[in-house]
């Protein structure tokens, strides 16, 4: 563990059971048109999730659904990772503020020696566990909030879709350049949000990812991969 930092821990959410029914309920099996190879409990039209409205959510204690989505960022960086094994083979990756963990699910898929999902949402943690499941592949879930502590030793950091709004931008930002100032490699898939760093970043890719009006404005977004540097 460098620099003498706390690791972060897998650890089992004690509702996790509560959370697995309630995503059986709400979701359905399904894929991102970008990453047709992965496998996720997905809201769509036919799911109860898709018509809840954000106050109906948390007149329940529920937070927004945004693990029941594959978003921009995620699906890019799973289609970057799988159509470049390389990027991840044999190695350490962690999947931050991971969602679905489309990512995360791309990584092992493609090789990587281990792989974690970081997560603040007790149901986006069973929501990967369960995603992971349906493709076959072992993703550590991390419980708490990650950003609260210095970040772990990794070979490779994915963050996608995580600059949406200004007070997640101002924690992450330090957080992730932490990381690679450690020595991790970091990077970042954004398809254009306000927050976005203005510097730091190289381009390494870029993909045109259909997106549905229900969840964006517009129906394809481009979605850039960055190095952060």
């Amino acid at each position: 563990m460098a620099n003498g930092n706390r690791p972060l821990i897998p650890v089992p959410d004690p509702d996790r059971g509560a959370a697995e029914a309630f995503i059986a309920a709400n979701t359905a099996p399904g894929h991102h048109p970008l990453v047709p190879e992965i496998r996720l409990c997905l809201a769509s039209a036919i799911t109860p999730i898709w018509h809840a409205s954000e106050e109906n959510l948390a007149a329940q204690g529920v937070e927004p659904p945004f693990w029941a989505f594959a978003w921009p960022g995620g699906a890019a960086l799973a289609r970057f990772l799988l159509d470049r094994p390389e990027t991840v083979r044999a190695k350490d990756v962690l999947d931050i503020a991971a969602g679905s963990a489309i990512a995360a699910i791309a990584a092992g898929l493609s090789g990587a020696a281990r792989v974690r999902a970081a997560d603040i949402d007790a149901l986006a943690r069973a929501a990967i566990a369960r995603n992971a499941g349906l493709n076959g592949v072992s993703v550590e879930v991390i419980a708490g909030d990650p950003l609260a502590v210095p970040p772990p030793t990794a070979d490779l950091i994915l963050a996608g879709d995580v600059f949406y709004d200004r007070k997640m931008a101002a924690r992450i930002e330090p957080w992730l350049r932490a990381a690679q100032a450690g020595g991790a490699e970091v990077l970042v898939a954004d398809p254009g949000r306000a927050y976005l760093p203005k510097s730091g970043l190289q381009v390494i890719g870029s993909y045109a990812v259909p997106t549905t009006l229900d969840l964006e404005d517009r129906e394809v977004r481009k979605t850039v991969i960055y190095r952060l540097r």
